[in-house]
């Protein structure tokens, strides 16, 4: 039960950012007694594989930063995202880690469904962040993009190494995370549609 908690938790964190859960638990199976992945996810280990998701990561922690490029990048890591949600979860949950010595046969014995489960997974953050950021950025002048981009990349980071170490309270927070993702979201259109009854109200008068 804990390495799906596990993969859950990686997927999550991959849908706020692709590409840290991918380079963390690549990192710290190469580095580190950790995590060790099976040997159908050894590449994550690889220099060629870290040294391409850590140069992907550098762009998305840039263009994630700034207003405008941020909702394009969004829309395209609406596949990016998901497909490496499912990486993340299939290659998690089979993995033995600090809290899992023996992972489940079933996530072994077909990748195909643990890869669409963390890509569901994966989406849910993902969508929440695609369609706030742009509201964030009507909201804030563009000055609340790199603020809410750090605190993700920060919230994925956490996410990662949690699932890894106490897979229950990195659950916990992944549950958190994203009840934060909808407040903000609702927040952000009422604050929306309150501007926008206002301007309208100065118009008529």
């Amino acid at each position: 039960m804990l390495e799906i908690i596990t993969g859950t938790v990686l997927a999550s964190a991959a849908g706020l950012n692709a590409y840290i859960p991918l380079l963390g638990i690549g990192l710290l199976s190469r580095f580190t007694e950790m995590v060790q992945l099976p040997e159908g996810w050894a590449w994550l280990e690889n220099d060629w594989a870290l040294g391409v998701i850590g140069v992907l990561l550098l762009v998305e922690l840039i263009v994630d930063k700034v207003p405008a490029l941020d909702s394009v990048n969004d829309v395209l890591q609406t596949v990016v995202r998901p497909a490496s949600g499912g990486l993340v979860f299939s290659a998690g949950s089979s993995s033995e880690t600090v809290a899992v010595a023996d992972p489940a046969a079933f996530v072994g014995s077909s990748q195909f469904w643990p890869f669409v489960l963390g890509a569901v997974v994966a989406l849910i953050p993902h969508l929440l962040k695609a369609v706030a950021r742009p509201v964030l950025n009507v909201l804030t002048a563009g000055a609340g993009a790199a603020v809410s981009s750090a605190l993700e990349d920060l919230g994925a980071a956490l996410l990662t190494i949690l699932a890894v170490i106490v897979p229950l309270l990195a659950l916990v927070c992944a549950v958190a995370l994203i009840v934060l993702l909808i407040r903000r979201l609702r927040r952000g259109l009422a604050a929306r549609r309150d501007r926008a009854s206002r301007a309208g109200a100065g118009t008529a008068t």
